[in-house]
């Protein structure tokens, strides 16, 4: 059974105060668009996604460094990078949404890597089965008098 946000929280970092801190050292210029309302802050954001927020940045800070190589990678492996409408426009996602769209793009590029992959070797054509000579049945006597016996 999934765990309650609370029970994750408590397990990974004890207390929200402390899972706060991680995310607020996490939320360097480098990563962090800075959208949370200051006079609530972190603090008022729900467990959960504080967790979720700390995975993404965790997980695009171990594997991009910052945004800019996100966002960088993103675009080549869409094959856009001259594309500055859409790099402008990307800037402005979030990091979840950066990360979301990193992997939507990747699935894609091996999908069609995939389908433009060469066949090397053509199967030989399968030989289908000679079908056996099919010899028509004769109703047997009894059913042939039964169906006699109801039309008259």
């Amino acid at each position: 059974m999934k765990k309650s946000p609370v029970a994750v929280v408590k397990e990974r970092f004890s207390s929200k105060e402390k899972l706060v801190e991680a995310v607020q050292k996490l939320a360097t210029a480098d990563l962090w668009l800075d959208r949370v309302n200051s006079e609530k802050g972190l603090a008022k954001v729900s467990n959960q996604k504080l967790v979720k927020l700390h995975d993404a940045l965790t997980d695009a800070q171990k594997r991009f460094g910052s945004r800019d190589k996100l966002i960088s990678s993103i675009l080549e492996l869409s094959k856009r990078t001259k594309d500055a409408g859409y790099g402008a426009r990307i800037k402005n996602f979030a990091v979840p949404q950066l990360l979301d769209l990193h992997a939507s793009v990747e699935r894609a590029g091996k999908k069609a890597a995939k389908k433009a992959e060469p066949k090397s070797a053509k199967k030989a054509p399968v030989k289908k089965a000679e079908p056996k000579a099919v010899v028509a049945k004769k109703a047997p006597a009894k059913k042939a008098a039964a169906k006699n016996k109801k039309k008259k």
